[in-house]
C-alpha cells in the first residue's frame, strides 16, 4: 500500500472537512468580521509564510483557519508552501480555498512530503495524518507517485549501512520490478570478472561475506518505446578504501549510495505513471572496505570498456563502478542516459546542499533540464565538461587516472573522467547529488535528501515526447 495514498482524498458531498483559507499580507483583514479582526490581532498574526490563525466559531470550534503566505500568493511552480502549512495544523482533514485548484494539486505531493518520516528504529512511532481534499477531477495519483519516489530515495539514503548494504539495494530494486511488472537480474561477487565488469569487482572485493559487489539490472517497458537508461552510484559505505577518510568523513558514509537511491526512486515515478519508455535501471552496488584483498594506490585496473585506470587514489571509487555500468548501458544504444552519483566534495564546496551539480553532453539535453527545473521548482545547476581539464587525468602507465593531478575542479574531472565512457552519440547527463538535507526545510526534514527527481522525470518526458 501507499505510504500517502490516504492523505489526499477527492471532495465528495459527504465528506467533512475544515476550510483553509489563504491569505496573504496587506489583504488577509479583508473579509474579517469585527470580532475575527479583533481575534486575528490579538493572536498576533500577520499572514507571514507558513503562519495559520484558527479563527473560533460561535459555539467554541473552529469556524476556519487563516493560512499565511507573504505578499502574494502562490502560483503553481511553487509547491513548498503548502508544506509549510500542513506542518502547522493537527490531525484532520482539510480543504484549500483561496486558489485556484491546480495550484493546490500541483503541490499536493510536498503536502504527502511533509508528513514524511523515517522511523524505522524508533520503538514510539507518532502519527499525525493530515488529509487535503482535492477537487473531484484532480489526478490525485500524479502527486502520490512523485511523493513516493521521493519517499522511497529517502528511506533507502536514511538507512544505515547494515541493513542496506549491496544485497539489501539489490532487494530494493527487485521489490521495484516485482510491484511493477519489471524484470531485475544481478551479477554478484567473482560472476563480475567472468562477465566483464572488472572495475565494479576491484572496488567491492574487500567487503565481508554477503556484501559483495554486485551489478543489479533492471528493465520495465515496452521494447517498442524510447529507450531510457538510469545509472546509480551504490556505494553503501564508504571507508575511502586504503586511502583511508578521517573519522569526520566518514560519518555520513552511509548515504554514499545515494545515486542509486535516486535512480530508484525516479524508476518508481516513471512505472508507477505509465511512462512510455523501455527503462533500464543499472546500479553498481559495492562497499568500499578496507581488507588485506583491497584495491591499492598505484594499481592499473581494467575497464568494460577496455580502457585502462591507474588508482590515484581509492578514494576516487565512485567514478570506478559507475564507469562498467556507463559502458554497459551504451552497448544498448538508448536514447537518453542519466547518472546519478554522490560523487564529489568539489560539487557541494562549489554549489552548496541543495544544488545537484549537472553536467550534459548537448544543448538541446540541457535545455530539457533548465526548463523542467523551473516548472517544477526543482533545482539542478549546470557545470561545464571542460575538455582542456582532461589533460590532469593523463597517467604515465594507463589509458587515464581516476583521479586528477591538481586539486582544482574535482567535480569537472570527476565529470570529464565518465564521459570517456559515454557514447559521444547518446545524449548523456551526470548528476552529482549531495543526496543529504543538513537542515530542515518544509517538506524537506534533515536527513536523506531527494534531488532533481521530479526535473529528471519531466526531462525525460519532453525528451520522448520531441
Amino acid at each position: 500500500m501507499s505510504k500517502f495514498s490516504h492523505l489526499l482524498v477527492k471532495q465528495s458531498p459527504k465528506l467533512k472537512y475544515q476550510t483553509v483559507e489563504i491569505v496573504t499580507v496587506g489583504t488577509f483583514k479583508n473579509g474579517l468580521n469585527k470580532k475575527e479582526a479583533t481575534w486575528v490581532s490579538e493572536t498576533g498574526f500577520e499572514a507571514k509564510p507558513g503562519t495559520v490563525c484558527r479563527l473560533p466559531s460561535a459555539n467554541g470550534g473552529i469556524a476556519r483557519i487563516l493560512a499565511g503566505v507573504g505578499a502574494r500568493k502562490p502560483d503553481a511552480s511553487d509547491p513548498w508552501w503548502l508544506a509549510a502549512i500542513a506542518a502547522k495544523l493537527d490531525a484532520g482533514t482539510y480543504k484549500i480555498a483561496g486558489l485556484a485548484e491546480k495550484t493546490v494539486a500541483t503541490a499536493a505531493f510536498a503536502w504527502c512530503l511533509e508528513q514524511y518520516r523515517f522511523d524505522r528504529y524508533l520503538s514510539q512511532k507518532k502519527s499525525c495524518d493530515r488529509m487535503l481534499v482535492l477537487g473531484a477531477k484532480t489526478n490525485i495519483g500524479t502527486a502520490i507517485h512523485d511523493a513516493e519516489g521521493a519517499a522511497l530515495t529517502r528511506d533507502l539514503i536514511n538507512t544505515p549501512t547494515e541493513d542496506m548494504g549491496p544485497a539489501d539495494l539489490q532487494d530494493a530494486a527487485e521489490a521495484l520490478a516485482e510491484t511493477f511488472g519489471g524484470q531485475c537480474g544481478t551479477i554478484v561477487g567473482d560472476d563480475l570478472l567472468e562477465e566483464n565488469f572488472p572495475a565494479i569487482h576491484a572496488v567491492g572485493r574487500a567487503a565481508a561475506l554477503g556484501r559483495e559487489p554486485r551489478l543489479i539490472d533492471l528493465s520495465w517497458g515496452s521494447p517498442d518505446h524510447p529507450k531510457v537508461t538510469l545509472v546509480g552510484k551504490g556505494v553503501c559505505f564508504d571507508t575511502g578504501g586504503l586511502d583511508l577518510k578521517p573519522s569526520a568523513g566518514m560519518r555520513l558514509m552511509k548515504k554514499d549510495m545515494g545515486g542509486a537511491a535516486h535512480v530508484l526512486g525516479l524508476a518508481r515515478m516513471i512505472m508507477g505513471r505509465g511512462l512510455k519508455v523501455r527503462l533500464r535501471v543499472l546500479v553498481s552496488a559495492v562497499e568500499n572496505a578496507v581488507s588485506g584483498n583491497a584495491y591499492r594506490p598505484g594499481d592499473v585496473l581494467s575497464t568494460r570498456k577496455g580502457l585502462t585506470v591507474e588508482i590515484g587514489n581509492t578514494d576516487a571509487e565512485g567514478r570506478l563502478v559507475l564507469c562498467d555500468a556507463l559502458a554497459l548501458a551504451c552497448e544498448e544504444k538508448p536514447d537518453l542516459i542519466l547518472d546519478f552519483a554522490t560523487l564529489t566534495g568539489a560539487a557541494r564546496t562549489a554549489l552548496g546542499p541543495d544544488l545537484p551539480a549537472t553536467f550534459v553532453n548537448n544543448e538541446p539535453l540541457w535545455s530539457l533540464l533548465e526548463s523542467a527545473a523551473a516548472e517544477k521548482a526543482d533545482p539542478l545547476w549546470r557545470m561545464p565538461l571542460w575538455q582542456p581539464y582532461e589533460k590532469t587525468l593523463e597517467s604515465p602507465i594507463a589509458d587515464l587516472s581516476n583521479i586528477a593531478n591538481t586539486g582544482l575542479g574535482g567535480a569537472i574531472t570527476a565529470a570529464l573522467y565518465l564521459q570517456n565512457f559515454v557514447n559521444k552519440k547518446i545524449s548523456w547527463a551526470h548528476l552529482d547529488v549531495f543526496g543529504w538535507a543538513p537542515n530542515a526545510q518544509a517538506g524537506r526534514g534533515k536527513g536523506g535528501s531527494a534531488q532533481g527527481l521530479r526535473a529528471s522525470f519531466r526531462a525525460i518526458e519532453k525528451f520522448i515526447s520531441r
